[in-house]
């Protein structure tokens, strides 16, 4: 349904190359055109933007998700937003759904980049007076921004979707500990159970899940694993083992963000428990790429939502990722 509410000779909906189905998405449930933009590289492999029309004293909007290759991604978007700064514009709002730098949180070892930080200082040094974002990957991260900036949470999408489903003898499963406050918030949407696992990270591509915390899984035929982001798997398959040891039938994968890189979702896809594998479009996945397994659900409207709200000087804290926060008291 579209939001004809949006006066269209006021805004500016530009899209940069990492998604632009979602962005044209959005542009629609909210009934104004997405404006074409310009991309080429030069022969020295330099970026050229050019955005596709008049951004004088009118609200813009630049969609871009940081999702692989992100380093181009970002410069792409940086870009943009210093175009429509140096153009006049009234206000710049950067709508990135997913900010995949958000995993680089904390100073954990000598000599590294707190590199989340960094980046929102880039984003606000070039342009942006507004950030709205999607289920950040650590919470404080909301912290590192400058300027205004809106963590929207996708857990309205995955209830509509799993609460058309048969949830008897379900629990949900959070990865970790640091992911079990959202967990918990999504199993009591749903009325089921939840527990956690206990993970340690090895590595960008090992981790060690050594038991579930908390309400134990025995006695269940199926586990919902709920995470913000799945890169290459290797948490879902260590907790997936785990699982099954302990007698899960039947394994259902909920993300966010669904990056698979490192053939992460072909490896989900090959264990016969695992049997539907769940994400949104915040990270786009080509038609080639998608297994039988998965699907696929828009958060669109999550962001046209929003981004009208915020338009109409409305409140969106009922859309935030830690509305209704609660402490891990639920397992």
């Amino acid at each position: 349904m579209t939001m004809q509410m949006m006066d269209p000779n006021e805004v500016r909906f530009f899209s940069g190359s990492s998604n632009p189905q979602l962005a044209q998405a959005i542009a629609g449930h909210l009934d104004v055109p997405l404006v074409p933009t310009g991309i080429k590289r030069f022969g020295n492999d330099c970026l050229s933007i050019q955005l596709g029309a008049s951004v004088r004293s009118r609200r813009v909007y630049i969609v871009q998700s940081l999702a692989p290759p992100v380093n181009d991604h970002l410069v792409e978007l940086l870009m943009m937003l210093d175009i429509a700064r140096g153009a006049a514009a009234k206000e710049i709002h950067a709508i990135i759904p997913y900010f995949s730098f958000a995993r680089s949180d904390k100073k954990d070892a000598p000599r590294i980049s707190i590199t989340a930080r960094l980046v929102a200082d880039l984003l606000q040094a070039s342009g942006a007076t507004h950030v709205m974002t999607m289920v950040l990957h650590s919470p404080q991260v909301h912290g590192f921004f400058s300027v205004p900036t809106d963590p929207l949470t996708s857990r309205p999408v995955f209830k509509r979707y799993f609460q058309e489903r048969d949830l008897s003898g379900t629990i949900v499963v959070a990865p970790d500990l640091g992911h079990a406050n959202s967990a918990a918030r999504f199993a009591r949407d749903l009325g089921v159970p939840v527990t956690a696992g206990n993970k340690t990270r090895i590595s960008d591509t090992q981790v060690k899940i050594d038991s579930i915390v908390g309400q134990q899984v025995k006695g269940y035929k199926r586990a919902l694993i709920f995470d913000d982001e799945i890169s290459t798997g290797g948490s879902v398959l260590e907790l997936s083992g785990i699982l099954i040891d302990q007698g899960i039938e039947d394994i259902w994968v909920a993300c966010t963000h669904g990056v698979f890189v490192k053939n992460g979702l072909e490896k989900l896809a090959t264990i016969p428990q695992i049997t539907q594998i769940v994400t949104t479009d915040t990270v786009y996945t080509p038609p080639e790429k998608r297994h039988p397994k998965l699907e696929i659900l828009s958060v669109a409207s999550v962001f046209g939502e929003a981004i009208y709200r915020n338009y109409a000087c409305q409140s969106i804290s009922d859309l935030f990722a830690f509305w209704e926060d609660s402490a891990w008291t639920d397992i």
